[in-house]
């Protein structure tokens, strides 16, 4: 026969199982205890009674409120008691109804109870069933009672209890208890046939509810699952889904925010395979046709040309560096190495030289700022962030092609800002600049070098530092991009 695996079984049919095993549990359970345990539990209970009813007349037996603690033992339990002498004589009597063993057992009984008492540690119980006791002989009958017509056989089962008490005098007295079992048959067949019905009802309530239950919680959960098994094929819509519990609007807000970052990421690889296969190919066209001609045309080989193909190999090689560089940034392979170090240093000494290289290219580079700041961080990364802005303002500075480096400290923090005097960014494109291969192209209409992942870059080390950044810019008034570290504890740094 073929095995069941349940670990592929649907939520739905898992659930209906579930509740219906409950059911079925339930109905067993009411059935056990309420048709074939019921005799034993009631004549448990009453054996539990009649235990602490002997008890409490054990304690009391040698004071003076006996009569009292007896007629309440027998009111309150529903029992008859005596207290008899070793001898069979009577010394408290208590009887409720006449339905009671008493009228039926003899003198010789009443010893033969004692002697199993006795021989028991104490303590005898047991059960009379009806008829069990004939009628004892006049002479044999040591108790003043009429038997009534039709004798003990018509009366309910009996359970006696007999214990040895032994009074303050030393006297050896016994206790016997008669409570009556009534039969349960009747009351058996009763919750018999209740619960056939009830049975009925509640296997048909049960398993229609245990139907609708598992549909209403698996729907929506089968349809989030078929959502998330298309995500691989590029199926990002997950509309029309039924959220009707909280968890399942939680898992369901969950998938829609993955398959939302899985159609950015998308459009990002689109985006960079397509960049990328552009700036490679923008390079290597040059380097190869520079080659060519230098290769096949006389008089080719000159040094402006050797340049030009030198030139592009090094953005060619600027590219891939900042791709990896990216690379690692992005996949948190690259960890910080920090220390202490002078960023006013980093960003005079950074200035100055690209200073110098730019100059012949009427390009003014200035270092605003006084003091001396400390931060604790990655040196090298923060050198690539000051380079990294600084070319990027002087891409985009305007005709004056003046660039400015500015070192602000205030309590606590330094910021160090790159102003250009370009055209600008507008309010809405502010945000995107920060992302890798951005395009503003409409608003830098200048055909300028670059990788086109060197803000990302900056994004990248800055959000490694926990450090804050951001840009101020508008059209025809420049940009001005700027990140702020804490100052080192202990510098002396003094306010700008």
């Amino acid at each position: 026969m073929k095995r069941i695996d349940f670990g592929k079984i649907g939520i739905k049919w898992r659930l209906f199982t579930s509740l219906s095993a409950f059911v079925l549990a339930t109905l067993v359970l009411l059935w056990l205890f309420q048709i074939v345990f019921l005799p034993s539990f009631y004549s448990a209970i009453k054996t539990a009674d009649i235990k602490s009813v002997a008890r409490s007349i054990s304690r009391s037996i040698d004071s003076g409120g006996l009569d009292a603690v007896l007629r309440s033992a027998s009111e309150d339990k529903d029992i008859s008691l005596i207290i008899v002498d070793a001898e069979g004589g009577i010394r408290y009597i208590e009887e409720n109804g006449r339905e009671t063993v008493f009228r039926q057992i003899s003198v010789t009984t009443i010893r033969n109870l004692m002697s199993q008492a006795e021989a028991n540690g104490g303590i005898y119980i047991n059960r009379y069933q009806k008829a069990a006791l004939g009628n004892p002989s006049p002479a044999d009958r040591g108790f003043p009672f009429d038997i009534p017509a039709g004798g003990f056989g018509a009366s309910p089962d009996s359970i006696v209890l007999t214990e040895i008490i032994t009074a303050a005098d030393s006297t050896k007295l016994a206790l016997i208890i008669n409570a009556r079992v009534f039969p349960v048959e009747a009351t058996v067949q009763t919750l018999r046939i209740q619960l056939y019905i009830v049975t009925a009802a509640l296997l048909a309530v049960a398993l229609l509810l245990a139907l609708i239950i598992s549909r209403s919680v698996s729907k929506p959960i089968i349809q989030i699952s078929k959502a998330a098994r298309g995500l691989p094929a590029g199926k990002y819509n997950s509309e029309g889904i039924v959220r009707p519990y909280k968890e399942v609007s939680q898992l369901d807000a969950t998938l829609r925010a993955a398959a939302g970052e899985l159609a950015v990421t998308e459009t990002l690889r689109h985006e960079l395979l397509a960049n990328i296969s552009h700036d490679l190919r923008t390079p290597l066209t040059l380097i190869t046709g520079y080659a060519e001609a230098i290769r096949d045309l006389p008089g080719e080989n000159s040094p402006e040309n050797v340049q030009i193909i030198v030139d592009e190999a090094k953005h060619l090689s600027d590219l891939v560096g900042d791709v990896m560089e990216f690379s690692k940034l992005q996949s948190g392979t690259d960890a910080l190495n920090p220390a202490v170090f002078s960023l006013t240093a980093v960003a005079q000494s950074m200035t100055e030289r690209l200073a110098k290289l730019t100059a012949r290219e009427g390009y003014t580079v200035a270092f605003e700022g006084q003091g001396d700041a400390l931060v604790y961080a990655d040196e090298l990364k923060i050198t690539r962030v000051l380079n990294n802005l600084i070319h990027n303002a002087l891409n985009f500075t305007g005709e004056d092609k003046k660039v400015t480096v500015r070192q602000i400290v205030s309590p606590g923090a330094v910021r160090i800002e790159v102003a250009d005097t370009g055209e600008g960014i507008p309010a809405e494109k502010q945000a995107d600049i920060w992302e890798r291969y951005s395009k503003i192209d409409s608003y830098r209409s200048r055909n300028r070098m670059g990788t086109g992942l060197g803000l990302a870059i900056v994004k990248a080390i800055l959000v490694l530092h926990t450090a804050g950044f951001g840009v101020k810019s508008a059209p025809g008034e420049g940009s001005v991009f700027w990140f702020e570290m804490p100052l080192y504890e202990g510098t002396d740094s003094a306010a700008v």
